[in-house]
């Protein structure tokens, strides 16, 4: 019973240290582009002062693009923050969009007063880096209205004052800011939306793009008037294989901070909602996110398997030590019936055909005060009602009725 109590306590003990851990520690990729990690950089700080299931740290090294997604994959980070642009990989997963990253086409003041992209002909263009959202859906658009690469030029950013800009970026002052003598070109005009517009065939053709309208007065006198373009996603995405109940917590925890993702960022989360749209992710959905979406709570093994594993162990190592500690008491049991066995067999041997009746009783009287030593130690615990000892009281009797006692069988446990 005591042994039972302990191993009970230990369960209950390791049980309770499991509901208390620790936030789980995520790391994520630090975004190459200004705006973006500025905004990681907000995202960390609230998670860093919040009571959350999760913390999040940055990673050393910058990375962008495919180089993040291969950080994610090999896990030398958990979490990126990656343009919905990317072919699908099998090892990522999306965790959830986070924000949309708007596309600006902006020309100088003056340069072409045409809509649409007829202004790149012949102008220099700065259209991102190799690889990013900008430069491949930009080469799509300028694709399909027959320009060729010597109908324009590409500059390295817009320190070198191009003619034309045109970058995925999301919603905020600073994008204008980093271009003040350009003025913003819209794709068409809101009603186009879904009459066949330039717009719709740049969504029919890459599904994860959709429709977007930069509001009047967004960038103050830059948008007199409506900007019809496109956006995309910004998606948190992680490796596939991390653990489902890591995600749950992780996305948990940015909708309960939603609020003050909104205060430091207005315009860009208070769209993140609970029931949030992944359809259009280039990447499968994480099972916690699957989970989360479904309200599919993880069972207990599986927000504690570390911890579960470990007091499996446990459990088995004191199942093991309970059962050898039973065997060594049970051998130390059968030692001691071994001994009154030895004893009853030495009295009874003791004596002889030839000894007189006084050596006879006082031999009985011996084997009489062994019986009840014996059944002291039974009351005691000290001895099993067992097996043994219903041998030994078979023995005892035996001897007594040999030696000629009148009431041999006076100590049969029956």
């Amino acid at each position: 019973m005591k042994m039972t109590r302990i191993i009970l306590t230990v369960i209950v003990l390791a049980a309770l240290s499991a509901c208390d851990k620790q936030p789980r520690e995520l790391t994520i990729v630090t975004p190459l582009a200004p705006a973006d990690r500025a905004i990681v950089e907000d995202f960390v700080e609230l998670f860093d002062e919040g009571r959350v299931l999760t913390k999040i740290r940055l990673s050393e090294t910058p990375m962008a693009g495919e180089a993040a997604l291969e950080a994610v994959a090999s896990g030398d980070a958990d979490l990126a923050l990656v343009s919905n642009h990317f072919e699908f990989r099998p090892d990522i997963a999306t965790v959830m969009p986070m924000y949309p990253t708007v596309l600006h086409i902006a020309s100088k003041a003056g340069y072409n007063e045409e809509h649409g992209l007829e202004i790149v002909e012949g102008a220099t263009v700065f259209a991102g880096t190799a690889g990013s959202a900008s430069r491949l859906l930009f080469e799509s658009l300028v694709e399909r209205t027959g320009l060729v690469d010597g109908d324009y030029s590409y500059v390295s950013g817009v320190s070198d004052m191009p003619d034309v800009v045109i970058v995925f970026a999301p919603i905020s002052p600073n994008v204008v800011a980093r271009f003040p003598d350009l003025v913003l070109t819209s794709l068409g005009t809101p009603a186009e939306i879904g009459a066949g517009s330039r717009v719709d065939a740049a969504v029919l053709l890459n599904p994860n793009f959709r429709p977007f309208i930069i509001p009047v007065g967004t960038y103050d006198e830059a948008t007199p008037e409506p900007i019809v373009t496109v956006a995309v996603d910004k998606l948190l995405v992680t490796r596939s294989n991390l653990e489902s109940s890591a995600v749950y917590d992780l996305i948990n925890d940015i909708l309960r901070l939603r609020p003050a993702l909104a205060a430091k960022r207005p315009g860009l989360f208070e769209q993140l909602s609970e029931d949030f749209d992944a359809s259009r992710s280039r990447f499968i959905l994480h099972s916690g996110t699957q989970a989360y979406l479904q309200r599919t709570e993880p069972t207990f093994y599986e927000r504690y398997s570390g911890v579960a594993e470990v007091l499996v162990t446990v459990l088995i190592a004191l199942i093991s030590a309970t059962l050898a500690g039973v065997r060594i008491y049970r051998m130390r049991r059968k030692n001691r019936i071994d001994r009154f066995y030895s004893a009853a067999i030495d009295i009874r041997n003791s004596v002889k055909d030839s000894d007189d009746q006084a050596v006879r009783e006082q031999a009985i009287e011996k084997i009489r005060q062994l019986q009840n030593v014996a059944f002291d130690q039974l009351v005691d615990e000290k001895l099993a009602a067992d097996e043994s000892f219903q041998i030994f009281i078979t023995l005892s009797n035996d001897a007594l009725q040999q030696l000629g006692a009148a009431d041999a069988d006076h100590g049969s446990c029956g």
